[in-house]
């Protein structure tokens, strides 16, 4: 049974209205951890960290937890080694963070709260003392209240700025917003997991606490405020590992029950279909993910064709195998190849590898699906993303299925995931229970296709795909300014002469680098 989900439910039937905040904790409640925890791990990884900033560290963080000091001397002593450091490179060390830890921390739960809010028309902002801009961005949040550290010329100079951003300062942070858009704070919500927020819990009207800690659950418990918890992130347990190793596992015993049908009835095919569908019950009841599949009937009324999907998740595979579960081909990255029996099965099951990085190698290793459609009847599943999207985000398309399904003279029929990052995001191994919402679009007719009108079309299905995730479509404009002379060369299609050539495509100049400032950073 899903869970329920009680602060969704009533932002959903909320006063709409742009008089309202929505206001965020960060750490432990829009993801789950600390980022600064993330950022100390990747310092140390990168040996970034030397062993007397180590121990420093350890000291100060001990401290506050004893309680000898309080967070303005716990944020001081972060400062300290921030004393020197560039604010560009610091910037593209916080990019770089978010890719590879904190976007998978991001609650799904939580996100849905904030796109619920966004939708509303509410004014929805975070008040933390973490670095937040990256995250903020992914979530469509412009207005960010935070502690920040000192900057002269470009550089930290090791100082922190006053207020921060904690207890009382986050009440401040608050009324500043309020005063700059007429909120109206005794309308307002406040999300957060810590009783170190309780100033701001008790000055908005609706204290949220989201995940909270003992002190917090007791002072909800005492106030009668709603409390939610969620489990989608955070440490896995032993039951979450042994799903997802037995789900991985899968994959093998589904093809080795494969291979009686193949030796009795010497038809590979049939024992191919029986282990992708084998392989995508078992895979998605094991992990605990349920598909809500809407117009299912597409699945079946075009094929052969080229199936598109927007690649979200490694959960992506057992529930496209669970959806088209016969006749099918697929392509995948050549590192997957070299993987032992794992590369083969799926070589064996149908599935070419390309490399991502030579666009002529991939074009011609792509050649033998055009036959496989036209002579063996298969359909071909592809993401026109080309790897996972490290968000639900949709990214740009490449053009190579297009090409196929125009080549091959067969219909696209895409395949839109909603919320596979439920089940696993990018970059994260353990894979979790969820329910996935799949829309199978009607069939798209690429009969009166060609190379000239491929950029339209590409950009059409596109705008398919966002118009059913509820994400902003792409002008065409966008579309011309998004396409580099490198891709153009390495999406042409596959003809057996020479393709036609076509203009360059004029590249926009990159903004030019901000100048050094004195002032603040999140």
């Amino acid at each position: 049974m899903p869970r329920p989900q009680p602060h969704l439910e009533e932002v959903l039937a909320s006063e709409p209205g742009s008089h309202i905040a929505a206001l965020f904790d960060f750490d432990g409640t829009i993801i789950s951890g600390y980022s600064a925890t993330a950022m100390l791990r990747e310092k140390f990884q990168r040996r970034e960290m030397s062993v007397e900033e180590i121990a420093e560290t350890a000291q100060v963080v001990a401290q506050h937890s004893l309680g000898t000091i309080g967070f303005s001397g716990l944020m001081s002593g972060a400062a300290k080694f921030m004393r020197g450091v560039d604010e560009q490179s610091f910037i593209e060390f916080g990019e770089e963070l978010y890719k590879k830890h904190i976007a998978r921390k991001i609650y799904p739960e939580t996100r849905a709260i904030i796109e619920a809010h966004q939708a509303k028309g509410h004014r929805v902002a975070i008040i933390s003392s973490a670095k937040i801009e990256p995250t903020a961005r992914d979530l469509g949040i412009t207005d960010i209240k935070c502690s920040a550290y000192e900057i002269e010329d470009g550089v930290f100079t090791g100082e922190i700025i006053r207020p921060l951003c904690f207890g009382e300062g986050k009440v401040l942070a608050a009324e500043e917003l309020a005063a700059e858009y007429g909120l109206d704070l005794d309308q307002s919500f406040f999300y957060s997991d810590s009783d170190d927020d309780i100033e701001l819990l008790e000055r908005v009207g609706k204290p949220r606490p989201l995940n909270p800690n003992l002190k917090l659950k007791a002072i909800a418990d005492e106030h009668g405020w709603p409390v939610q918890r969620f489990a989608s992130r955070g440490t896995p347990s032993w039951v979450d590992y042994t799903r997802t190793i037995y789900a991985t596992g899968s994959l093998v015993g589904a093809f080795a029950a494969g291979l009686p049908i193949w030796a009795l009835t010497r038809s590979q095919r049939e024992a191919a279909n029986f282990s992708i569908g084998l392989f995508g019950d078992f895979a998605t009841a094991i992990t605990g993910v349920e598909l809500e599949v809407e117009d299912e009937k597409h699945l079946w009324s075009s094929r052969p064709c080229v199936f598109i999907f927007n690649h979200q998740s490694k959960a992506d595979v057992m529930i496209l195998a669970k959806l088209i579960r016969r006749d099918m081909g697929g392509v995948g990255k050549k590192e997957i190849k070299d993987i032992p029996i794992l590369g083969k099965l799926m070589e064996w099951g149908g599935t070419v590898f390309v490399d991502r990085a030579d666009g002529k190698s991939a074009i011609k290793a792509m050649e033998p699906l055009v036959d496989a459609i036209k002579v063996e009847g298969k359909s071909i599943c592809i993401s026109p993303e080309g790897t996972r999207s490290l968000t639900p985000k949709l990214e740009p398309f490449k053009k190579g299925a297009f090409h196929l399904a125009m080549q091959a003279g067969v219909p696209i029929v895409p395949i839109v995931i909603h919320n596979a990052t439920d089940v696993a995001p990018k970059n994260e191994f353990v894979m979790r229970p969820a329910t996935v919402r799949v829309t199978v679009l009607p069939p798209v007719d690429t009969s009166k296709w060609s190379p000239r009108t491929i950029n339209t079309h590409v950009r059409d299905v596109r705008n398919m795909f966002l118009r059913t995730l509820g994400q902003p479509e792409e002008s065409a404009a966008e579309s011309v300014a998004a396409e580099t002379p490198s891709e153009a060369k390495a999406e042409k299609p596959m003809p057996k002469k020479a393709a036609e050539k076509k203009p360059p495509v004029k590249k926009k100049a990159p903004p030019k680098k901000p100048a050094a400032r004195k002032g603040k950073t999140g």
